[in-house]
């Protein structure tokens, strides 16, 4: 399992310019990370961009955006959009991709949040050929799509799906390459998410990058309740409160990989043990932000590329 690292602070609830971002992907190249993952949100900077800033300033570190709402953007566009940062990036690109949540989309975009699978599925047939061939021809419900583009120096560009339930695992597993997820713990991965996706993909080696808050501290109980400040808002959104009753918890506190050294890189290792692929550490301060994100840090260097 590679062990990644965020950049940018959306996740943890303090936005992040676009340069200094990019700056954090310099520096965790420079930390020798294999990949660094960027959040986008709806309502901050746009990931995709930055990356491609961030991939004309580094040389070897993978760069992927995790997720990319689908219901704003045509699958063209975005196509565009992503063959054009993977030139630019050299073949470093994931692009993660998902339906969001029904008040992102509905209250803040006025797009109507319907049939999220089956939109999703159409999504997948438009994109993936795109950015694999440089054109499509797709006729659906939601799409119909007859052309292309030409953007001289990409390269096909992985796609992963932000998936939690059943069905969007099984698109997921069948139309990209795997899945990104963000606060699914041990249960939901092991006894779901990982199988599901292995299984729809059917003989292939799906991609399963699992994004969870991360803090090396003393005090376990501490850092779940430093989580349960920062991560407050994901309380609120019913993808996430299915997530936890899946999980058997009932608030992200739960969810977090915290405690000494030790402790964490035990609890790294049993995600691997599961066929996680890819751990996206989102690091949070538990007490005095800088020597404890300092700390964290310094473990999950010491970890990378993989365990």
């Amino acid at each position: 399992m590679r062990i990644a690292i965020g950049i940018g602070g959306e996740p943890v609830g303090a936005p992040t310019s676009p340069r200094e971002i990019v700056h954090e992907a310099r520096h965790a190249e420079a930390d020798g990370f294999p990949s660094a993952w960027s959040a986008h949100f709806s309502r901050g900077v746009d990931a995709l961009s930055v990356l491609a800033v961030a991939g004309s300033q580094t040389s070897r570190i993978e760069l992927g955006v995790g997720v990319v709402p689908t219901y704003p953007r045509h699958p063209l566009s975005l196509a565009q959009q992503a063959a054009t940062t993977q030139a630019i990036c050299g073949g470093r690109l994931t692009l993660g991709v998902g339906v969001s949540h029904r008040p992102v989309i509905e209250d803040l975009h006025g797009i109507p949040y319907t049939s999220p699978a089956q939109h999703m599925r159409e999504y997948l047939s438009v994109l993936g050929p795109l950015l694999r061939e440089g054109r499509v021809t797709y006729r659906g419900s939601f799409y119909q799509v007859d052309g292309g583009f030409t953007v001289p120096g990409t390269a096909p560009v992985s796609i992963l799906v932000g998936a939690l339930s059943p069905r969007m695992v099984r698109v997921a597993g069948e139309f990209a390459d795997g899945v990104v997820t963000w606060l699914a713990g041990l249960r939901s991965l092991a006894d779901g998410i990982v199988p599901g996706v292995q299984a729809a993909a059917a003989g292939r080696q799906p991609r399963i990058v699992a994004a969870l808050p991360v803090a090396v501290c003393d005090d376990v109980d501490l850092a779940r309740t430093a989580a349960e400040q920062v991560f407050a808002r994901y309380q609120g959104l019913d993808n996430y409160r299915r997530l936890f009753e899946r999980e058997g918890v009932t608030s992200v506190g739960a969810l977090v990989v915290a405690g000494p050294e030790s402790h964490v890189e035990q609890q790294l290792r049993r995600y691997a043990g599961i066929g996680v692929t890819e751990l996206w550490a989102v690091m949070f301060p538990v007490g005095d932000p800088e020597s404890s994100l300092r700390r964290t840090r310094a473990l999950l260097a010491s970890l990378s590329p993989q365990i």
